[in-house]
């Protein structure tokens, strides 16, 4: 997205605290102003929120639509609390994945980008969150149905982990290096 008058415009950076440009790589970079940077961070949450969104959106689509099928009405107790459970939880992230085009209509010529992009990559972050409880509720509902025993469980639960690793602790992983290595004086590892 272009900045154009009358649109968001703010001096200074943002920080997002899963974001940042050190790394290897960065002394190749072009320096940027504050505008610039805070601009292309605002650029890029819009596009990793065109991609949530569309997935948490299928998601949540898919889950009503569970409720008016015939065999909705033979889940016992526990999976329909199940159900309620992830459908709420796709629904709260819903709601923290489109919230930044929101705040941005809302404070669109405000001259708040800065504080627009941090409390985007906020929501982003719980987004994310609660998108995984979502997608790990979903397996549990269905596996629950399809395998015996506490299988369905023990799978959701290693669903989930691989989730974490990918979504958490990698990229603080990376982080955590890329400062390491930004700090003067520091060897660098590869």
């Amino acid at each position: 997205m272009t900045e154009q008058p009358g649109h968001l415009a703010e001096e200074g950076t943002a920080r997002c605290p899963h974001r940042d440009s050190h790394g290897p790589d960065a002394g190749d970079e072009i320096p940027e102003t504050p505008r610039e940077r805070v601009n292309r961070r605002w650029s890029e949450v819009l596009q990793e929120t065109r991609v949530t969104q569309t997935g948490v959106q299928i998601l949540f689509g898919f889950l009503l639509s569970v409720a008016f099928t015939p065999l909705f009405r033979g889940l016992g107790t526990v999976d329909r609390a199940i159900y309620v459970l992830t459908v709420v939880l796709g629904a709260a992230a819903t709601g923290s994945l489109i919230a930044p085009v929101c705040i941005h209509r809302f404070l669109s010529g405000q001259r708040m980008k800065h504080e627009v992009v941090k409390a985007a990559c906020r929501l982003m972050m719980c987004g994310m969150a609660l998108l995984a409880l979502t997608i790990g509720c979903t397996l549990l509902l269905i596996l629950r149905s399809v395998v015996p025993g506490v299988l369905a469980e023990v799978l959701v639960g290693g669903v989930m982990l691989w989730f974490g690793l990918c979504w958490y602790v990698l990229p603080l992983r990376l982080r955590r290096r890329a400062a390491r290595r930004s700090r003067p004086g520091d060897a660098q590892h590869p």
